[in-house]
């Protein structure tokens, strides 16, 4: 099943979120010079036209990028992610929105490498399109729950696995956990960021619960709500950050609050949380 497409949701509240976790993990793992390898496990198209008929149709994007670029108190923490969501709009207008592909290459550095995975073919032509001319960045047409195992462990030894996918299929949910699990095996000190939906649905609960029991340790979980659990639909989403990089709790504590305060989350919803899924 083919049918979800990333830009109808494009720089949605969920974007913000994976792309503020992602953006500080990058970094972090920047603060040593050696090579390090960023892996995207459903890339999606890396690049999305806030003016099109799709980004248009629900235009997620206001209640998300749209209001943190309104602020005029922005944390020093934030600032790199919107740098490169600005290299993408240099006039000041919000056209367009970088994806996770796009994010990370705003931040590599020579020594770095970049793999994308992505398995719907327009999505794959336009990742195509935006990185498959960039040095030191490699596209795969691919069923990342089929491939990822054998990508692992990277040459580099160091860096990030963004596995992401939409969770429109039920089974995604144990693929998740059963993906995480073989890539951990096979790389144990790779730092992985997974993203998971709120939903009303009991899904993503089973799927923590069943993370938790792997034996994997040292994951991370940040969470942003920005409507009631009872509201129906994607009422906030989740990351899980196995292996976080040194101080990285430490700025999403930071961050959260003005997070919550500048996506106008309503009052009486605890807009974020941050805590160990599984400790050391």
């Amino acid at each position: 099943m083919l049918s979800y497409r990333h830009a109808f949701h494009a720089g949605n509240h969920a974007d913000v979120l994976k792309h503020l976790v992602l953006t500080r993990t990058l970094l972090a793992l920047q603060r040593k010079p050696a090579a390090l390898c960023y892996i995207d496990t459903h890339a999606g198209a890396g690049h999305y036209d806030l003016g099109s008929g799709m980004a248009l149709k629900v235009a997620e994007f206001e209640q998300g990028i749209a209001r943190i670029l309104a602020r005029s108190d922005i944390p020093t923490l934030v600032e790199p992610w919107l740098e490169a969501v600005r290299r993408l709009n240099p006039d000041g207008e919000l056209r367009h929105y970088p994806g996770s592909p796009a994010v990370a290459r705003h931040f590599m550095r020579p020594q770095d490498r970049m793999l994308l995975i992505e398995k719907h073919p327009t999505d794959h032509a336009l990742l195509m399109k935006y990185f498959g001319h960039q040095p030191r960045c490699r596209v795969l047409q691919d069923d990342a729950w089929v491939t990822l195992k054998a990508q692992l462990p990277p040459p580099e030894k160091r860096g990030i696995v963004l596995i992401d996918p939409s969770y429109e299929l039920k089974s995604d949910y144990r693929q998740t956990v059963e993906t995480l699990q073989q890539a951990h095996d096979r790389w144990g000190n790779g730092v992985y960021l997974l993203w998971y939906p709120l939903l009303t649905r009991r899904e993503t609960d089973r799927m923590l619960d069943r993370i938790s029991t792997t034996g994997i340790r040292r994951v991370l979980r940040v969470a942003l709500a920005v409507r009631g659990a009872d509201s129906g639909g994607l009422w906030g989403s989740g990351m899980l950050i196995v292996n976080p990089p040194w101080q990285l709790d430490t700025e999403l504590q930071t961050i959260l609050p003005w997070l919550t305060q500048a996506l106008e989350v309503p009052p009486g919803i605890r807009g974020t949380s941050l805590d160990w899924l599984v400790p050391e």
